[in-house]
């Protein structure tokens, strides 16, 4: 078999539609020669369909990141359908209403905001450990560019910024173990997670502009190679780093 992931098996989060990230670094994956489990929560006869749409068929792991039974047992859940592990994609995010705004924000909402997309990704990580201890692997996670404060990202950048650093502490203890956690840094796109974002529209519409490389905000697949790329043997001795694939805007200044 031929491919940048031949031979790989590949757990990927976040597969909603078809226009989000995830569905497209599941497809890219299993064009290039992986294995590919998928994790959802809430309505998975929904994403059971989206996962129909692959080019091959992908079986669905029901998982709540904030609920520890679901992470206790998920290595035995994914055994059932892969020997073990090389890749893990985190591609999960929320925050409540209140956590795009500020100074009203308050700590329920900010917290329900870091854990299910920052903490989520050492807690996802060390519940597949087992199935990654022989080989060793590769973590990629996505986030929005947190060096910078957006218009009325508020709170979320604030969980993107502790998604950078938890994968940074991760590709530190993880290293001695041959597991890698980079992250991709995707420009913004008009997925069904963008419909949550107050204010979506005034923080994306100037990126086309802005992009010296160009940007199409309803494209997915320029980010999904970027997490496939690290994903690959391609970056053997890379960990702890943000790929940018937003067109280049991350550079432009204002």
């Amino acid at each position: 078999m031929s491919g940048l992931l031949a031979g790989k098996r590949v757990l990927v989060t976040g597969v909603v539609t078809e226009s989000s990230i995830a569905f497209h670094v599941a497809r890219i994956a299993q064009e290039e020669g992986a294995e590919v489990v998928l994790t959802g929560f809430g309505r998975l006869s929904l994403i059971e369909r989206v996962a129909a749409r692959l080019p091959k068929p992908a079986p669905v792991i029901e998982l709540d990141v904030t609920d520890q039974e679901h992470l206790d047992r998920l290595a035995d859940q994914v055994r059932e359908h892969v020997d073990g592990l090389d890749g893990i994609v985190h591609s999960i995010a929320y925050g409540p209403r209140g956590a795009f705004s500020f100074l009203d924000g308050d700590w329920a909402d900010v917290s329900t905001a870091v854990h299910v997309s920052a903490y989520s990704l050492k807690s996802l990580t060390t519940a597949c450990l087992p199935l990654m201890e022989r080989r060793g692997g590769s973590v990629v996670g996505l986030t929005f560019d947190a060096k910078v404060a957006w218009p009325h990202y508020d709170w979320m950048g604030v969980a993107k910024a502790a998604l950078e650093s938890t994968s940074r502490y991760l590709a530190r203890d993880l290293g001695p173990s041959g597991i890698r956690c980079n992250l991709v840094a995707a420009g913004p796109l008009r997925s069904m997670a963008a419909k949550s974002i107050p204010g979506f529209s005034e923080l994306a519409d100037f990126w086309p502009d802005r992009a010296p490389v160009g940007w199409d905000l309803t494209d997915p697949e320029p980010a999904a190679r970027g997490v496939a790329a690290l994903l690959s043997d391609f970056f053997p001795r890379t960990t702890g780093e943000i790929v940018h694939v937003d067109g280049g805007v991350h550079m432009t200044g204002a």
